[in-house]
């Protein structure tokens, strides 16, 4: 039997990870700001474009997202 009930209907396509991402759902959506750990340089986060390709406009130091920061 599938999670929909019905075995002709397809599942809610999450496997075993239940649709989480990766680093625990670490995903922090399409907003936000690339900052440089560095010198604090800001940059507005671009969607499908990962922080750390970036490198800061200022001293040329490798980029992070803004939330990563706030965890440290």
């Amino acid at each position: 039997m599938s999670i929909s009930g019905n075995d002709n209907m397809p599942g809610l396509g999450l496997g075993y990870g239940g649709g989480h991402g990766r680093n625990k759902g670490g995903a922090f959506g399409v907003g936000g700001y690339c900052v440089c750990a560095k010198c604090g340089a800001k940059v507005l986060h671009k969607q499908g474009v990962k922080c750390t390709t970036l490198k800061c406009p200022k001293c040329g130091h490798t980029m992070i997202r803004e939330e990563l920061l706030k965890k440290s």
